[in-house]
């Protein structure tokens, strides 16, 4: 089980990310209007997942918004930023901060995104939410790249991210 940190705090995973070189496994997630979206809406293109605990805390939002800003720079590459949140916060969140180049999706129907990208919180304060990872994927959604943000009050590294990507 992996494990992260929340403040001084050890928090442990339920599982693994998926490992470089595998086939991202499949996901039901509900868009902003609660329709349901699987990795099928996706075929053909590079994947980037910034997976994180809630867009409802500073780093969180301000990783969903450097990724909107990198979106456009990736070719034929879809940023999909996931949580838990609910579907209609997700979409308040994109007007509020003019989020228009990453798809918001939720994990909000059950646990079987979180179960098998090993990423879910299950002690501490952020129990039963998601893990801050990205995962990046080719156009036949292989995995080329994962990273757990080890410290959760810490962003990603967006520049490994633009390096694989480019």
């Amino acid at each position: 089980m992996a494990k992260v940190k929340l403040g001084d705090f050890e928090v442990t995973l339920n599982g693994e990310l998926p490992q470089v070189g595998s086939q991202l496994p499949n996901f039901l997630l509900a868009d902003g209007d609660l329709k349901n979206v699987d990795l099928e809406h996706f075929k053909g293109k590079k994947l980037v997942l910034n997976i994180f605990p809630s867009m409802n805390t500073p780093v969180c939002s301000a990783a969903a918004v450097k990724f909107n800003a990198l979106a456009s720079s990736f070719e034929d590459t879809v940023v999909l930023c996931i949580s838990r949140d609910l579907g209609f916060g997700h979409k308040k969140f994109c007007i509020d901060h003019n989020i228009n180049d990453v798809v918001f999706l939720s994990d909000m129907r059950n646990e079987d995104f979180a179960n098998d990208y090993g990423i879910l919180h299950t002690n501490g304060k952020f129990q039963g939410l998601l893990a801050r990872s990205v995962v990046v994927t080719d156009s036949n959604h292989n995995i080329i790249y994962t990273q757990l943000v080890e410290q959760t009050g810490h962003e990603p590294d967006y520049d490994k991210v633009v390096e694989v990507l480019t």
